[in-house]
């Protein structure tokens, strides 16, 4: 669980990061304890709801999540998962920050903006170099725990589907 005073600290990349204690609603919790997660509603979330991983099969899923640094939020009362978060990267230079996902009934309420923050402050004392995310239509939320837009998007490449 992550708690924390209310300060900023410099994270490794440059971009300024909220620690969570204000920035998590009361009556809320994230975790990254494996055993919590949910992984029959994440992957109903991801693979039914999201734009980006629509028929994304349960093997897949789980197999990403083997391979992956995972984040929950969860109701402190009931322990019932509302968001997920995942995470590849090596530990030393780079991540990729995907599967961003919170519950439609819980959206509004600070949860999302509280989950990304909290994977920064994860994140911040590896020194990386960058982390990347991609999004169609929450850059403002992304923005506000310091992402930006690519500087020189012709510089980067995908091999795969796009």
């Amino acid at each position: 669980m992550f708690r924390g005073a209310n300060q900023w600290l410099r994270g490794g990349l440059g971009c300024l990061y909220a620690v969570m204690s204000t920035d998590l609603p009361a009556g809320y919790d994230i975790s990254t304890e494996a055993a919590r997660l949910d992984r029959a509603v994440i992957h109903q979330w991801l693979s039914e709801d999201s734009y980006w991983a629509l028929g994304r099969s349960r093997e897949k899923q789980d197999a990403a999540m083997a391979n992956s640094l995972n984040f929950g939020v969860y109701e402190s009362a009931t322990g019932v998962q509302l968001g997920y978060a995942r995470v590849v990267t090596d530990k030393a230079t780079f991540a990729w920050l995907c599967d961003v996902y919170i519950a439609p009934d819980s959206r509004g309420k600070g949860l999302g903006h509280a989950l990304v923050t909290a994977v920064c402050e994860h994140l911040a004392p590896y020194g990386l170099r960058r982390v990347l995310l991609a999004t169609e239509d929450a850059h403002a939320i992304y923005a506000k725990v310091g992402f930006a837009s690519l500087e020189k998007p012709e510089k980067w490449m995908t091999l795969g589907a796009q």
